[in-house]
Protein backbone atom coordinates (compact mmCIF):
# COMPACT_ATOMS: atom_id res chain seq x y z
CA UNK A 1 0.00 0.00 0.00
CA UNK A 2 1.17 3.51 -0.85
CA UNK A 3 0.12 6.99 0.23
CA UNK A 4 -1.07 9.53 -2.33
CA UNK A 5 -1.67 13.22 -1.90
CA UNK A 6 -4.31 14.68 -4.16
CA UNK A 7 -5.87 17.94 -5.27
CA UNK A 8 -9.31 17.43 -6.78
CA UNK A 9 -12.59 19.18 -7.53
CA UNK A 10 -15.93 18.06 -6.17
CA UNK A 11 -19.34 18.21 -7.87
CA UNK A 12 -19.69 21.95 -7.13
CA UNK A 13 -16.24 22.75 -8.52
CA UNK A 14 -14.58 23.41 -5.16
CA UNK A 15 -10.93 22.39 -4.71
CA UNK A 16 -10.43 19.56 -2.22
CA UNK A 17 -7.03 18.46 -0.90
CA UNK A 18 -6.12 15.38 1.11
CA UNK A 19 -4.38 12.02 1.19
CA UNK A 20 -5.47 8.43 0.66
CA UNK A 21 -3.97 4.95 0.70
CA UNK A 22 -4.08 2.69 -2.37
CA UNK A 23 -2.03 0.02 -4.14
CA UNK A 24 -1.42 1.97 -7.35
CA UNK A 25 -2.07 5.38 -8.89
CA UNK A 26 -4.97 3.91 -10.89
CA UNK A 27 -6.52 2.51 -7.72
CA UNK A 28 -6.18 5.90 -6.06
CA UNK A 29 -7.92 7.55 -9.02
CA UNK A 30 -10.78 5.03 -8.74
CA UNK A 31 -11.17 5.82 -5.05
CA UNK A 32 -11.44 9.52 -5.87
CA UNK A 33 -14.05 8.76 -8.54
CA UNK A 34 -16.08 6.77 -6.00
CA UNK A 35 -16.06 9.89 -3.80
CA UNK A 36 -17.29 12.00 -6.72
CA UNK A 37 -13.97 13.83 -6.97
CA UNK A 38 -12.21 14.80 -10.19
CA UNK A 39 -8.42 14.56 -9.63
CA UNK A 40 -6.32 17.54 -10.66
CA UNK A 41 -3.06 16.41 -9.05
CA UNK A 42 -2.27 12.94 -7.71
CA UNK A 43 1.22 12.23 -6.36
CA UNK A 44 2.65 9.40 -4.34
CA UNK A 45 4.32 10.45 -1.07
CA UNK A 46 6.41 8.63 1.50
CA UNK A 47 4.65 7.75 4.75
CA UNK A 48 7.90 8.39 6.57
CA UNK A 49 11.40 9.56 5.82
CA UNK A 50 13.96 6.87 5.04
CA UNK A 51 17.19 6.38 6.90
CA UNK A 52 20.26 6.92 4.73
CA UNK A 53 22.07 4.03 6.41
CA UNK A 54 19.40 1.32 6.59
CA UNK A 55 16.87 2.48 4.00
CA UNK A 56 14.11 1.84 6.52
CA UNK A 57 11.56 4.31 7.79
CA UNK A 58 12.82 6.60 10.50
CA UNK A 59 11.05 6.44 13.81
CA UNK A 60 8.69 9.25 14.76
CA UNK A 61 9.86 11.02 17.90
CA UNK A 62 8.60 9.26 21.01
CA UNK A 63 7.59 12.53 22.69
CA UNK A 64 5.32 13.40 19.74
CA UNK A 65 3.68 9.98 19.88
CA UNK A 66 3.07 10.26 23.64
CA UNK A 67 1.47 13.68 23.22
CA UNK A 68 -0.75 12.27 20.47
CA UNK A 69 -1.93 9.46 22.78
CA UNK A 70 -2.92 11.98 25.45
CA UNK A 71 -4.79 14.19 22.97
CA UNK A 72 -6.58 11.20 21.43
CA UNK A 73 -7.68 10.01 24.89
CA UNK A 74 -9.03 13.50 25.70
CA UNK A 75 -10.96 13.67 22.41
CA UNK A 76 -12.46 10.21 22.88
CA UNK A 77 -13.34 11.05 26.48
CA UNK A 78 -15.19 14.14 25.25
CA UNK A 79 -17.33 11.98 22.99
CA UNK A 80 -15.58 12.72 19.69
CA UNK A 81 -15.78 9.75 17.28
CA UNK A 82 -12.50 8.00 16.52
CA UNK A 83 -12.35 8.98 12.84
CA UNK A 84 -13.09 12.61 13.65
CA UNK A 85 -10.46 12.55 16.40
CA UNK A 86 -7.83 11.20 14.01
CA UNK A 87 -8.69 13.92 11.51
CA UNK A 88 -8.29 16.63 14.16
CA UNK A 89 -4.97 15.24 15.36
CA UNK A 90 -3.55 14.90 11.85
CA UNK A 91 -4.41 18.53 11.10
CA UNK A 92 -2.95 19.85 14.36
CA UNK A 93 0.21 17.75 14.69
CA UNK A 94 3.47 19.71 14.62
CA UNK A 95 5.35 16.71 13.18
CA UNK A 96 4.99 16.24 9.40
CA UNK A 97 5.98 12.58 9.70
CA UNK A 98 3.34 11.92 12.38
CA UNK A 99 0.76 13.82 10.31
CA UNK A 100 1.34 11.50 7.35
CA UNK A 101 1.14 8.44 9.58
CA UNK A 102 -2.12 9.59 11.21
CA UNK A 103 -3.67 10.16 7.80
CA UNK A 104 -2.80 6.60 6.83
CA UNK A 105 -4.20 5.33 10.14
CA UNK A 106 -7.40 7.25 9.36
CA UNK A 107 -7.64 5.61 5.94
CA UNK A 108 -7.11 2.14 7.45
CA UNK A 109 -9.69 2.66 10.21
CA UNK A 110 -12.24 4.10 7.76
CA UNK A 111 -11.62 1.02 5.62
CA UNK A 112 -12.67 -1.29 8.45
CA UNK A 113 -9.44 -1.96 10.37
CA UNK A 114 -9.27 -1.59 14.12
CA UNK A 115 -7.13 1.18 15.55
CA UNK A 116 -4.57 -1.35 16.79
CA UNK A 117 -4.30 -3.03 13.39
CA UNK A 118 -3.92 0.36 11.69
CA UNK A 119 -1.16 1.31 14.14
CA UNK A 120 0.62 -2.02 13.65
CA UNK A 121 1.14 -1.12 9.98
CA UNK A 122 3.48 1.69 11.07
CA UNK A 123 6.08 0.18 13.43
CA UNK A 124 8.37 3.19 12.83
CA UNK A 125 5.80 5.31 14.69
CA UNK A 126 3.97 2.86 16.99
CA UNK A 127 6.01 0.07 18.62
CA UNK A 128 4.49 -3.40 18.76
CA UNK A 129 3.90 -3.02 22.49
CA UNK A 130 1.77 0.09 21.96
CA UNK A 131 -0.35 -1.64 19.33
CA UNK A 132 -0.85 -4.64 21.65
CA UNK A 133 -1.98 -2.44 24.52
CA UNK A 134 -4.37 -0.51 22.27
CA UNK A 135 -5.76 -3.83 21.01
CA UNK A 136 -6.38 -4.87 24.60
CA UNK A 137 -8.15 -1.57 25.29
CA UNK A 138 -10.36 -1.94 22.21
CA UNK A 139 -11.36 -5.49 23.11
CA UNK A 140 -11.89 -4.65 26.76
CA UNK A 141 -13.77 -1.40 26.22
CA UNK A 142 -11.27 0.84 28.04
CA UNK A 143 -9.39 2.40 25.13
CA UNK A 144 -9.28 5.85 26.75
CA UNK A 145 -7.67 4.41 29.88
CA UNK A 146 -5.06 2.55 27.82
CA UNK A 147 -4.23 5.67 25.79
CA UNK A 148 -3.74 7.72 28.96
CA UNK A 149 -1.54 5.03 30.47
CA UNK A 150 0.42 4.82 27.22
CA UNK A 151 0.91 8.58 27.32
CA UNK A 152 2.22 8.37 30.90
CA UNK A 153 4.40 5.38 30.00
CA UNK A 154 5.88 7.15 26.96
CA UNK A 155 6.47 10.31 29.00
CA UNK A 156 8.33 8.34 31.70
CA UNK A 157 10.29 6.45 29.06
CA UNK A 158 11.26 9.67 27.28
CA UNK A 159 12.20 11.34 30.57
CA UNK A 160 14.30 8.33 31.55
CA UNK A 161 16.04 8.34 28.16
CA UNK A 162 16.82 12.06 28.48
CA UNK A 163 18.04 11.56 32.03
CA UNK A 164 20.21 8.65 30.96
CA UNK A 165 21.69 10.65 28.07
CA UNK A 166 22.40 13.62 30.35
CA UNK A 167 24.06 11.36 32.91
CA UNK A 168 26.17 9.65 30.24
CA UNK A 169 27.49 12.77 28.49
CA UNK A 170 30.40 13.28 30.90
CA UNK A 171 31.39 9.58 31.14
CA UNK A 172 31.19 9.24 27.33
CA UNK A 173 33.44 12.26 26.86
CA UNK A 174 35.89 10.71 29.29
CA UNK A 175 35.65 7.38 27.49
CA UNK A 176 36.33 8.96 24.08
CA UNK A 177 39.25 10.96 25.47
CA UNK A 178 40.70 7.98 27.27
CA UNK A 179 40.25 5.75 24.20
CA UNK A 180 42.08 8.30 22.04
CA UNK A 181 44.91 8.43 24.57
CA UNK A 182 45.10 4.63 24.69
CA UNK A 183 45.24 4.37 20.88
CA UNK A 184 47.99 7.00 20.69
CA UNK A 185 50.01 5.23 23.39
CA UNK A 186 49.58 1.82 21.77
CA UNK A 187 50.32 3.05 18.23
CA UNK A 188 53.17 5.53 18.86
CA UNK A 189 54.58 5.33 22.40
CA UNK A 190 54.73 1.56 22.91
CA UNK A 191 56.66 0.88 19.64
CA UNK A 192 59.38 3.30 20.76
CA UNK A 193 59.68 1.77 24.24
CA UNK A 194 59.49 -1.81 23.02
CA UNK A 195 63.11 -2.19 21.75
CA UNK A 196 64.40 -1.19 25.18
CA UNK A 197 62.26 -3.77 26.98
CA UNK A 198 62.50 -6.78 24.63
CA UNK A 199 65.97 -7.84 25.80
CA UNK A 200 64.53 -9.61 28.86
CA UNK A 201 61.80 -12.03 29.78
CA UNK A 202 58.64 -9.98 29.69
CA UNK A 203 55.77 -10.41 32.16
CA UNK A 204 52.31 -11.33 30.88
CA UNK A 205 50.76 -7.80 31.08
CA UNK A 206 53.60 -6.40 28.95
CA UNK A 207 53.22 -9.17 26.35
CA UNK A 208 49.48 -8.40 26.15
CA UNK A 209 50.17 -4.70 25.57
CA UNK A 210 52.77 -5.47 22.88
CA UNK A 211 50.35 -7.82 21.15
CA UNK A 212 47.60 -5.19 21.11
CA UNK A 213 50.08 -2.65 19.81
CA UNK A 214 50.97 -4.96 16.91
CA UNK A 215 47.27 -5.35 16.08
CA UNK A 216 46.80 -1.58 15.94
CA UNK A 217 49.95 -1.04 13.88
CA UNK A 218 49.94 -3.86 11.36
CA UNK A 219 46.51 -5.55 11.39
CA UNK A 220 44.00 -2.75 11.92
CA UNK A 221 42.21 -3.36 8.56
CA UNK A 222 41.64 -7.01 9.47
CA UNK A 223 40.53 -6.13 13.00
CA UNK A 224 38.09 -3.54 11.66
CA UNK A 225 36.70 -5.97 9.09
CA UNK A 226 36.21 -8.67 11.75
CA UNK A 227 34.41 -6.28 14.09
CA UNK A 228 32.10 -5.06 11.32
CA UNK A 229 31.43 -8.65 10.26
CA UNK A 230 30.58 -9.72 13.81
CA UNK A 231 28.27 -6.72 14.19
CA UNK A 232 26.43 -7.54 10.95
CA UNK A 233 26.04 -11.20 11.95
CA UNK A 234 24.71 -10.29 15.41
CA UNK A 235 22.24 -7.76 14.04
CA UNK A 236 20.98 -10.27 11.49
CA UNK A 237 20.70 -13.00 14.11
CA UNK A 238 18.77 -10.86 16.59
CA UNK A 239 16.20 -10.14 13.88
CA UNK A 240 15.34 -13.85 13.57
CA UNK A 241 12.80 -15.51 15.91
CA UNK A 242 15.55 -17.51 17.63
CA UNK A 243 17.67 -14.36 17.93
CA UNK A 244 14.82 -12.38 19.47
CA UNK A 245 14.28 -15.16 22.00
CA UNK A 246 17.99 -15.13 22.84
CA UNK A 247 17.96 -11.34 23.20
CA UNK A 248 14.92 -11.53 25.48
CA UNK A 249 16.67 -14.15 27.65
CA UNK A 250 19.72 -11.88 27.91
CA UNK A 251 17.53 -8.90 28.81
CA UNK A 252 15.98 -10.84 31.68
CA UNK A 253 19.31 -12.17 32.99
CA UNK A 254 21.58 -9.17 32.41
CA UNK A 255 23.53 -8.32 35.58
CA UNK A 256 22.03 -5.31 37.33
CA UNK A 257 19.62 -4.23 34.60
CA UNK A 258 17.98 -7.64 34.10
CA UNK A 259 15.90 -7.38 37.26
CA UNK A 260 14.83 -3.83 36.39
CA UNK A 261 13.82 -4.87 32.86
CA UNK A 262 11.85 -7.83 34.22
CA UNK A 263 9.95 -5.71 36.73
CA UNK A 264 9.08 -3.06 34.15
CA UNK A 265 7.64 -5.74 31.86
CA UNK A 266 5.75 -7.46 34.70
CA UNK A 267 4.29 -4.14 35.88
CA UNK A 268 2.85 -3.56 32.42
CA UNK A 269 1.43 -7.08 32.37
CA UNK A 270 -0.15 -6.80 35.83
CA UNK A 271 -1.74 -3.42 35.07
CA UNK A 272 -3.22 -4.52 31.74
CA UNK A 273 -4.32 -7.90 33.12
CA UNK A 274 -5.96 -6.33 36.17
CA UNK A 275 -7.72 -3.67 34.08
CA UNK A 276 -9.07 -6.33 31.71
CA UNK A 277 -10.46 -8.38 34.60
CA UNK A 278 -11.99 -5.25 36.18
CA UNK A 279 -13.82 -4.58 32.91
CA UNK A 280 -15.40 -8.02 32.89
CA UNK A 281 -13.12 -9.81 30.40
CA UNK A 282 -12.82 -13.57 31.19
CA UNK A 283 -9.52 -14.59 32.71
CA UNK A 284 -8.36 -16.76 29.78
CA UNK A 285 -9.03 -14.04 27.23
CA UNK A 286 -7.44 -11.46 29.53
CA UNK A 287 -4.29 -13.55 29.85
CA UNK A 288 -3.93 -13.95 26.09
CA UNK A 289 -4.44 -10.23 25.52
CA UNK A 290 -2.20 -9.07 28.36
CA UNK A 291 0.71 -11.38 27.52
CA UNK A 292 1.63 -9.22 24.52
CA UNK A 293 2.03 -6.19 26.79
CA UNK A 294 5.16 -7.71 28.36
CA UNK A 295 7.15 -6.99 25.21
CA UNK A 296 9.24 -10.09 25.88
CA UNK A 297 8.95 -13.48 24.18
CA UNK A 298 10.05 -15.41 27.29
CA UNK A 299 7.51 -13.74 29.57
CA UNK A 300 4.79 -14.08 26.94
CA UNK A 301 5.46 -17.83 26.66
CA UNK A 302 5.27 -18.17 30.45
CA UNK A 303 1.89 -16.42 30.49
CA UNK A 304 0.66 -18.55 27.58
CA UNK A 305 1.57 -21.73 29.47
CA UNK A 306 -0.20 -20.36 32.55
CA UNK A 307 -3.31 -19.74 30.44
CA UNK A 308 -3.28 -23.36 29.26
CA UNK A 309 -3.04 -24.58 32.85
CA UNK A 310 -5.88 -22.30 33.92
CA UNK A 311 -7.98 -23.77 31.10
CA UNK A 312 -7.60 -27.16 32.83
CA UNK A 313 -8.81 -25.77 36.13
CA UNK A 314 -5.50 -25.10 37.89
CA UNK A 315 -4.85 -21.91 39.87
CA UNK A 316 -3.00 -19.11 38.09
CA UNK A 317 -0.27 -18.73 40.71
CA UNK A 318 1.11 -22.29 40.38
CA UNK A 319 2.12 -22.16 36.68
CA UNK A 320 3.48 -18.64 37.09
CA UNK A 321 5.69 -19.84 39.94
CA UNK A 322 6.85 -22.82 37.86
CA UNK A 323 7.97 -20.49 35.06
CA UNK A 324 10.77 -19.07 37.30
CA UNK A 325 10.41 -15.63 35.71
CA UNK A 326 7.79 -14.20 38.08
CA UNK A 327 9.23 -13.11 41.46
CA UNK A 328 7.96 -15.17 44.42
CA UNK A 329 6.50 -12.07 46.09
CA UNK A 330 4.25 -11.31 43.11
CA UNK A 331 3.25 -14.97 42.81
CA UNK A 332 2.28 -15.08 46.52
CA UNK A 333 0.18 -11.93 46.19
CA UNK A 334 -1.59 -13.38 43.13
CA UNK A 335 -2.27 -16.63 45.03
CA UNK A 336 -3.84 -14.77 47.96
CA UNK A 337 -5.86 -12.60 45.57
CA UNK A 338 -7.23 -15.69 43.81
CA UNK A 339 -8.39 -17.13 47.11
CA UNK A 340 -10.08 -13.88 48.13
CA UNK A 341 -11.51 -13.21 44.63
CA UNK A 342 -9.80 -9.79 44.41
CA UNK A 343 -7.38 -10.56 41.62
CA UNK A 344 -8.20 -7.49 39.52
CA UNK A 345 -7.60 -5.04 42.38
CA UNK A 346 -4.46 -6.78 43.61
CA UNK A 347 -2.92 -6.83 40.14
CA UNK A 348 -3.36 -3.09 39.71
CA UNK A 349 -1.96 -2.53 43.21
CA UNK A 350 1.05 -4.75 42.40
CA UNK A 351 1.71 -2.68 39.29
CA UNK A 352 1.47 0.59 41.20
CA UNK A 353 3.74 -0.51 44.05
CA UNK A 354 6.36 -2.18 41.88
CA UNK A 355 6.49 0.73 39.44
CA UNK A 356 7.48 3.06 42.29
CA UNK A 357 10.18 0.68 43.50
CA UNK A 358 11.45 0.07 39.99
CA UNK A 359 11.68 3.82 39.36
CA UNK A 360 13.94 4.13 42.41
CA UNK A 361 16.11 1.26 41.16
CA UNK A 362 16.42 2.91 37.75
CA UNK A 363 17.49 6.21 39.31
CA UNK A 364 20.11 4.42 41.40
CA UNK A 365 21.40 2.47 38.38
CA UNK A 366 21.73 5.65 36.30
CA UNK A 367 23.65 7.39 39.10
CA UNK A 368 26.01 4.42 39.39
CA UNK A 369 26.95 4.44 35.70
CA UNK A 370 29.19 7.50 35.95
CA UNK A 371 31.52 6.21 38.70
CA UNK A 372 31.61 2.77 37.08
CA UNK A 373 32.67 4.32 33.78
CA UNK A 374 35.35 6.34 35.53
CA UNK A 375 36.64 3.21 37.24
CA UNK A 376 36.73 1.38 33.90
CA UNK A 377 38.72 4.15 32.25
CA UNK A 378 41.12 4.35 35.18
CA UNK A 379 41.61 0.61 35.09
CA UNK A 380 42.46 0.63 31.37
CA UNK A 381 45.06 3.37 31.66
CA UNK A 382 46.41 1.91 34.89
CA UNK A 383 46.88 -1.50 33.27
CA UNK A 384 48.92 0.03 30.44
CA UNK A 385 51.05 2.00 32.88
CA UNK A 386 51.74 -1.07 35.03
CA UNK A 387 52.50 -3.20 31.96
CA UNK A 388 55.11 -0.70 30.74
CA UNK A 389 56.64 0.04 34.14
CA UNK A 390 56.87 -3.56 35.34
CA UNK A 391 59.79 -4.61 33.05
CA UNK A 392 61.68 -1.43 34.00
CA UNK A 393 61.23 -2.21 37.68
CA UNK A 394 62.36 -5.79 37.09
CA UNK A 395 65.45 -4.54 35.25
CA UNK A 396 66.24 -2.17 38.13
CA UNK A 397 65.78 -4.93 40.68
CA UNK A 398 68.04 -7.33 38.80
CA UNK A 399 70.70 -4.57 38.38
CA UNK A 400 70.71 -3.94 42.11
CA UNK A 401 71.29 -7.61 42.75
Amino acid sequence: MATFSYRARNATGEVVRGTLVADTTAAAARLLAERSLMPVELDQVEAAQKSLLTGKARRVKLAKVGMMYEQLADLLGAGVPLLRALTVLSSQSSSPALTRVLREVYESVSGGDSLADAMAKHPHAFPELHASMVRAGEKGGFLEDVLKRLSDFVARQDALRNKFISAMIYPCLLFCGASAVVVLIMAFVVPKIRPVLENQTLPLPTRIIFGLSDLLQYHYPSVGAVLVGVLIVLVGYFRTPAGRATKNHLQLRAPGFGKIYTMVALCRFCRIFGTLLANGIPILQSLRIAKDSTGNVVLAEAVEKAAENVRHGEPLAAPLAASKVFPPMIVDMIAVAEESNTLDKVLVEIAKTQEERTAQQIDFAVRMLEPLMLMLMGGMIGFIAVALLLPILLMAASGMK
